[in-house]
């Protein structure tokens, strides 16, 4: 296998971004979207994050966009202005070779450049392989569970967990992003 390059996203990424997140949509409940977004709505997503100073990265293998992540806002009331959300997805055929966790080692340190304090990851727990999956590689990267949240996601005919984990980013450096 080609070593992947993982880098910045750029609107000609986009196209395969919404590839990879359809597929989760559609086939999965690792996401609660029920609506895969247009391509038109990533390219939205990526011009508010890197607007606000946020990492939206690609993980690229042999000339092809095999994964993606970014760090968007907890939530939008001011208070949580030093704290992002993981997101993480891989295209279906390309887990298992490592990609994950290039993008998370990736984006926790373009975060921690960015002056962020806090990282919280959001994993919808079905008690499957891949939700544990995610789960180990965050505590790989040093989050911790900080709370189980019981059938808050309804999706594909049944009720859905929610765990949520966390990880300090830098204790010293802290930069706000504008909501």
């Amino acid at each position: 296998m080609n070593e992947a390059i993982i880098r910045p996203a750029v609107p000609a990424d986009l196209k395969a971004v919404a590839e990879i997140f359809t597929h989760y949509v559609t086939h999965t409940v690792a996401t609660f979207e029920e609506t895969p977004p247009t391509v038109a709505a990533w390219h939205q997503r990526l011009d508010h994050l890197t607007g606000r100073g946020l990492p939206f990265l690609v993980a690229e293998l042999s000339g092809e966009v095999a994964g993606y992540a970014y760090a968007g806002p907890w939530r939008d009331r001011p208070a949580y202005r030093h704290t992002v959300e993981d997101t993480i997805y891989v295209a279906p055929d390309r887990t298992g070779r490592g990609l994950g966790a290039a993008l998370l080692g990736a984006l926790l340190a373009e975060s921690t450049r960015a002056g962020l304090h806090q990282m919280i990851a959001v994993i919808t727990d079905t008690g499957s392989a891949g939700s544990t999956g995610s789960a180990a590689l965050h505590r790989r990267f040093g989050f911790a569970d900080a709370g189980l949240l019981t059938g808050v996601g309804y999706k594909h005919g049944r009720w859905i967990d929610t765990r949520l984990m966390q990880r300090a980013l830098s204790a010293s450096s802290v930069r706000e992003f504008s909501p």
